[in-house]
């Protein structure tokens, strides 16, 4: 077992002392997938590594004790917490546009699923209302897209985290690609 799942485990029995050794572990990790994200993110963007990582671990741990099965839950949380800050964001920006209308989704981009925060702020909304569409239809294969997507994860990362075999892995990537493909084509109108 890793050091950050003898930790979670720990935390969930109760221990205090584990969430202070916790946060260190986890946010370098964390510090470097945000900051790979936001290396590519256009110049002049207002959200820095630092503050997406700290807003995350706000919404992961907040005022409690953290609960989480081990550490590919507590990844997937932290996915699922980055995509919900940088979505936020981007809706924020929308809505100060109003109006601007809708903006064409470069499909090429899915081949390069790996960074949401290099993605237009039109382009990531899209691909979280597909996202939410491909949950309903197959859950495993939209987790496994966020933990590429949004913590920017490799597919033997994601694999690891899902505690799901490569080949499985490989699996939901090809489908939820084309699926998402298909999806933000026909949004697009193409």
């Amino acid at each position: 077992m890793s050091e950050v799942t003898l930790l979670l485990s720990a935390i969930e029995a109760g221990n205090t002392r584990a969430a202070d050794q916790l946060l260190p572990l986890v946010y370098e990790e964390l510090r470097k997938l945000a900051a790979a994200k936001m290396a590519r993110e256009q110049p002049g963007q207002t959200l820095q590594p630092t503050a997406l990582v700290h807003e995350a671990w706000l919404r992961l741990v907040g005022d409690q004790a953290p609960q989480f099965d081990g550490r590919g839950h507590f990844f997937g949380a932290a996915a699922e917490a980055m995509r919900r800050i940088l979505i936020d964001r981007a809706r924020q920006k929308r809505s100060l546009k109003r109006g601007a209308g809708a903006q064409r989704v470069d499909l090429d981009q899915l081949d390069q699923l790996s960074v949401a925060a290099a993605a237009d702020d039109e382009t990531l909304l899209a691909i979280d209302e597909a996202l939410t569409k491909l949950a309903g239809e197959d859950p495993e294969s939209a987790e496994f897209i966020k933990l590429r997507f949004f913590a920017g994860m490799t597919n033997e990362e994601a694999a690891l985290a899902q505690g799901i075999p490569e080949r499985t892995a490989r699996r939901h990537w090809s489908f939820a690609r084309a699926w998402l493909y298909r999806e933000l084509r026909k949004d697009s109108g193409g």
